[in-house]
């Protein structure tokens, strides 16, 4: 069977990233000495020089959500909505990380996954910057090869042409639809523009290697997914206001950048952020964000 993905996968992976968000990635892993298993920095601040001031993305891979927090209502949280995600800051840089257990990480990267978050974002490059060892290693590698293959194979009967560029820009113009994203519209699109190499290679390796078999229906598999996904996001953004210090604040931000909406965050919804956090979710349905 061809693999001509998983050394890309690979190679990728293992390049070294900013030293400040390499020691950033170890102290998150200190954090959860029983628990941690890889720790991966992804997102745009990849591409950046200087990192002072940004939001820097971490994944933080467990070996159990029990093992992580112990008998605490956040471990069932994270099982049934996964992922967590948490606020972090390090050596003055800032960050906000999601945590998943290593069998959600593999099957939400795969075909399996019933919403877009994970394999849309690890289709995109990523760093591997902390394991635990060798077989965490390994295990972070081919769940990541999972998410190319995945999005294509999907991509693949929506896109009127089947080169490799077509379908990244297919796939990731039908990802942003399927999730409540703070990006302006037309960033999509600009993933792949950014670095044109680098897709073509990962999209000609993935077609030669042979993609996972499309869905007979593809279109009802997008509707579904954007449904689930949008859902999805509302629902871990109202979870954030209570795992996220400032959640609240958070929750309001993404609206406002979804939505076109100007909401400041009152003392009341910071005290309450539950009671908050309904109170601001009916701007997304108003805007028509979700349907």
């Amino acid at each position: 069977m061809p693999n001509n993905l998983l050394p890309l996968v690979t190679a990728e992976l293992l390049q070294p990233a900013d030293p400040r968000a390499a020691a950033m990635a170890g102290a998150l892993a200190a954090k959860y000495p029983q628990a941690a298993r890889a720790v991966l920095f992804y997102g745009s601040c990849l591409r950046e020089a200087n990192l002072d001031g940004l939001m820097l993305d971490f994944y933080l891979i467990v070996s159990g959500y029990r093992a992580a927090y112990g008998k605490s209502w956040l471990a069932r949280a994270n099982r049934l909505i996964p992922p967590n995600v948490f606020p972090f800051e390090h050596n003055g840089l800032i960050a906000k990380y999601a945590v998943l257990s290593e069998a959600d990480f593999a099957r939400l990267c795969s075909g399996r996954a019933d919403n877009v978050s994970v394999w849309a974002r690890f289709a995109q490059p990523s760093r591997l910057l902390w394991v635990a060892d060798d077989d965490a290693r390994q295990r972070a590698i081919a769940a990541v090869a999972q998410a190319a293959p995945t999005l294509l194979s999907l991509a693949r009967p929506m896109s009127e042409q089947g080169d490799a560029l077509s379908l990244w820009k297919a796939g990731f113009d039908l990802t942003y639809r399927a999730e409540l994203r703070a990006e302006r519209k037309g960033r999509s699109l600009s993933i792949v523009d950014a670095d044109p190499d680098r897709y073509r290679r990962f999209g000609e390796a993935a077609l030669a290697d042979g993609l996972p078999p499309s869905p007979d229906q593809a279109a009802l598999r997008w509707r579904q997914l954007q449904r689930r996904g949008k859902w999805l996001s509302v629902v871990r953004l109202a979870k954030a206001s209570f795992t996220y210090a400032g959640g609240i604040d958070y929750l309001a931000w993404k609206i406002n950048r979804h939505a076109g909406t100007a909401i400041v965050i009152k003392p009341w919804q910071r005290r309450w952020p539950l009671l908050g956090a309904v109170t601001l979710l009916p701007r997304l349905f108003r805007s028509g964000s979700i349907r």
